[in-house]
């Protein structure tokens, strides 16, 4: 079955896809990457997108309109993706979070746009979609999801190792004697990306190559500030998103203190260095995979490189998941599990009490006919 995942992720600045070819026999699943993309947003969709997220007041209209307009752009992608492998079979569209209802440490919902009905509609094939809200009726946080895949591709090393995807937000999966734990740590990109926009530092919306960052300095008691923020001291399982973590909160702690863009983006890097670090060595984790946006940045990974000098670190790439694409492969397995009534979570990785199917499937062209169920996923192999 050939599955295409989608998403864009809190970093919103456009859509990443990858189509797997799945094979399984006996509960053994093997994956072989036939496509990845990663296309940006219209300038225009970004910047309306930017406008209604959180802590700004929105209304129902705008985002009726932004659920539309952003499912026409993942059908767009998805046509192009389809197309260039000869044909897929079903979609995994995770769409864009607007927000992460999360009080007193409780996951209680969470909102993705993008209409997967505009999806199914340009393919012709079923789309799974709604893939979070599942695991979050469950008590789970519905985050982070990548863990099902992480715990899959780290399965059988020894000691304590993990994954750390590092995109607006770093989460993390720790696999070792004791079992599974993953969660959110904190902003890895979602803050700096904040800044770089708001004050039109790259037209990219980010900071490539750390190119700003490394003409600021550290702030240190900026730092500090930043480092006493209750949320890290929560403990796992736990999950963050841009309702807590966005341009105002940056704007609130920098107030008064006198430091240019490049210091406050130097300052901001360098807290995700140090959020993640310090968990890394609290775990006592030997090796560390590193995926997501935040892996192409040299300073964070030379960082966290000097930060932890008896741990290995590495891309994503070693473990067979492409850094760049690791989230896309995720929500094609998750579609892949879903068609075929596999639970696609793990309940120590969200903090689930029991694993669920996962998603909401609309179908396709014609009739929804779905695969012979498979009772266990025992293991995947991706190349």
């Amino acid at each position: 079955m050939r599955v295409l995942g989608l998403l864009s992720g809190t970093s919103h600045d456009g859509i990443d896809a990858a189509v797997i070819d799945f094979a399984e026999a006996d509960g053994h699943l093997r994956g072989t990457l036939l496509h990845e993309s990663s296309v940006p947003y219209s300038a225009e969709l970004r910047a309306r997108l930017v406008a209604a997220l959180p802590p700004a007041p929105t209304t129902l209209a705008e985002v009726c309109e932004l659920d539309t307009l952003i499912g026409q752009e993942f059908a767009q992608v998805a046509a192009l993706a389809a197309a260039s492998v000869g044909g897929i079979d079903a979609v995994c569209s995770h769409g864009q979070t607007v927000f992460h209802w999360v009080d007193a440490g409780r996951a209680l919902g969470t909102l993705q746009i993008g209409q997967p009905a505009w999806i199914a509609e340009r393919t012709g094939v079923p789309v799974v979609a709604d893939v979070r809200i599942r695991d979050i009726t469950a008590d789970g946080h519905g985050a982070p999801l990548v863990s099902f895949l992480d715990e899959l591709l780290l399965r059988g090393r020894t000691g304590i190792s993990a994954a750390v995807n590092l995109g607006g937000i770093a989460n993390i999966t720790i696999t070792g004697p004791t079992g599974l734990s993953a969660y959110d740590i904190g902003p890895a990109n979602a803050l700096v990306d904040a800044v770089v926009t708001a004050e039109r530092l790259d037209e990219r919306g980010y900071d490539a190559d750390a190119a700003i960052a490394r003409t600021g300095r550290i702030d240190e008691p900026l730092l500090d500030a930043l480092l006493a923020d209750p949320y890290y001291a929560l403990p796992a399982p736990k999950s963050t998103g841009k309702e807590h973590f966005h341009l105002d909160y940056v704007r609130a702690h920098a107030a008064g203190r006198d430091l240019s863009a490049p210091d406050l983006v130097r300052t901001l890097t360098e807290l995700t260095i140090r959020t993640v670090a310090r968990d890394v060595r609290s775990a006592g984790i030997g090796f560390l995979a590193v995926s997501g946006g935040g892996c192409r940045n040299p300073l964070i990974m030379q960082g966290l490189r000097d930060a932890l000098p008896a741990v290995e670190v590495v891309l994503a790439d070693e473990l067979g998941a492409p850094a760049d694409s690791n989230e896309a492969i995720l929500f094609a397995l998750i579609g892949w599990c879903t068609m075929h009534g596999v639970p696609a979570v793990i309940p120590g990785g969200t903090g689930a009490r029991e694993a669920r199917i996962l998603g909401a499937i609309t179908p396709g062209s014609g009739p929804l006919r779905m695969p012979e169920p498979v009772s266990e996923l025992k293991s995947l192999t991706l190349s």
